[in-house]
């Protein structure tokens, strides 16, 4: 009877041994499919964030493919711009010359707002730093400080990106007048 209850000991504390093998094992497994489960998750979303990523870059490759074309054909238009601006329209003679400038402008305007160009003329608003690059700055006490006064360039956006900024001259407020040295006395 002994030998009997030595047996039934033995086979339980190898059945708890193997029990508590088995639960570590389970424990083990579950946690290596938790890992598995999460590795997958994670590649998958790294396949839709590289998949998004590529179609930003090819929607943006074709918002801005005429950036360069655009920037080498900007001279074109400030030249025409230019040509008007020193032409009179009284002239007889260059009247006709004048008439086929504006005409050709116009076509070019035309085609630049087709393809999203858009001209910044800031003449009379606020310095904005982010679409003007002010070339020098102007007392003026007829208007407020850090207005655009004078613009010697137009800038221009290609579908809402800055492709070149304004060339502006800004106001200051006037300096107050420096007292002479009789004055202080």
């Amino acid at each position: 009877m002994a030998d009997e209850q030595l047996n039934e000991k033995d086979l339980n504390v190898e059945e708890t041994g193997a029990e508590t093998t088995a639960d570590a094992r389970v424990l083990e497994l579950e946690e290596q499919l938790a890992a598995a489960k999460d590795q997958s998750l994670r590649a998958v979303a790294d396949l839709q964030n590289v998949r998004r990523r590529a179609e930003q870059d090819v929607e943006k490759a074709h918002k801005f493919a005429l950036e360069k074309f655009s920037s080498d054909l900007l001279p074109v238009i400030d030249s025409l711009e230019l040509a008007l601006a020193h032409s009179s329209a009284e002239d007889e003679h260059v009247k006709q010359i004048r008439e086929g400038v504006e005409l050709t402008l116009k076509m070019f305007q035309d085609i630049l707002k087709r393809y999203h160009l858009e001209a910044v003329d800031p003449h009379g608003q606020p310095f904005n730093p982010e679409h003007h690059q002010a070339m020098a700055m102007q007392e003026n006490a007829e208007v407020e400080p850090n207005s655009v006064l004078n613009v010697f360039q137009k800038g221009y956006l290609l579908n809402g990106r800055l492709l070149r900024p304004a060339m502006v001259v800004v106001s200051k407020a006037p300096s107050a007048a420096q007292p002479s040295i009789n004055e202080k006395a």
